[in-house]
């Protein structure tokens, strides 16, 4: 089922992004964020612990088979999806924490660059909260060269930075709970302290279609959402049975390990492109 409008396709391949776009209603944005706050005080969420989190947590590989949100993506990249990767974004009320200007292409190595994240908020995603905010069209431009920002409010660990010019056009996706955006792998964007009183929560959700093939010399795997995989390039991983199911927890604590060691490998080869 089709949901997106021609325009709206048109949009994105023009512009490199769409937002805001409807998944479901507040009231279960708000459930789904009372059971991410209650796993938080029950189990801490360590970093890794905030990634693939669709792995070991049932109500997490619901929303990222969300039909309302593969319908959108399946406009843009077709109908054989993988999800390759995901990240729960948390900004608390009143502090600095800030993502540094960045294209997500620049560390994960895909080809073709087909990637599209799907932020999917859980909080409101406004100005005063610090949303998404993008360079309409920069997608165009390709890979750019990355340096690093290593300040310690810049929720980026490895501190990837892209300069943005003065003179730049640019918008922002401000979402209400239960919405969500879509962006191009190669579209520039970054986000801005939380002055609000309220957590700013999302989900980057990393979706490619399974003919995308990653760089590394490592085999990563990869979770089919929608479609089948006739190209291979992934190990699939199961679905979780339940939350934090000590199975599923191994499947995660896999699936990271491998994450960090392709990481290993494609973070300096970033970097020694522009040298």
């Amino acid at each position: 089922m089709k949901q997106l409008a021609a325009e709206q396709v048109r949009f994105y391949r023009d512009q490199g992004y769409l937002s805001p776009i409807r998944a479901f209603g507040a009231e279960e944005a708000a459930r789904y964020r009372a059971r991410l706050e209650t796993g938080e005080r029950a189990h801490g969420l360590a970093p890794d612990q905030r990634r693939k989190m669709y792995l070991y947590l049932k109500w997490m590989d619901d929303i990222v088979r969300d039909a309302r949100v593969l319908d959108a993506v399946e406009d843009l990249i077709g109908p054989d999806i993988l999800v390759y990767h995901m990240t729960l974004w948390v900004k608390e009320p009143r502090t600095d924490a800030f993502v540094s200007w960045h294209q997500d292409s620049t560390y994960f190595g895909l080809s073709p660059a087909e990637h599209v994240t799907a932020w999917v908020a859980l909080s409101p995603s406004s100005h005063e909260s610090g949303c998404v905010q993008v360079v309409p069209g920069s997608h165009r431009r390709g890979q750019m060269p990355h340096d690093q920002l290593t300040r310690s409010a810049n929720l980026f660990v490895t501190g990837q930075t892209i300069a943005v010019a003065e003179q730049e056009t640019l918008d922002t996706m401000v979402l209400e709970p239960g919405e969500f955006s879509l962006h191009h792998t190669h579209t520039f964007h970054n986000s801005m302290p939380n002055g609000s009183d309220d957590r700013r929560i999302g989900l980057g959700i990393s979706y490619i279609p399974t003919r995308c093939q990653c760089s590394a010399s490592v085999r990563l795997s990869a979770t089919l959402v929608r479609g089948e995989d006739r190209f291979g390039h992934f190990d699939l991983d199961p679905a979780p049975q339940a939350d934090f199911d000590s199975a599923a927890l191994g499947v995660h604590r896999r699936a990271m390990e491998r994450w960090h060691a392709a990481r290993a490998e494609l973070i300096p080869a970033a970097h020694s492109v522009r040298a």
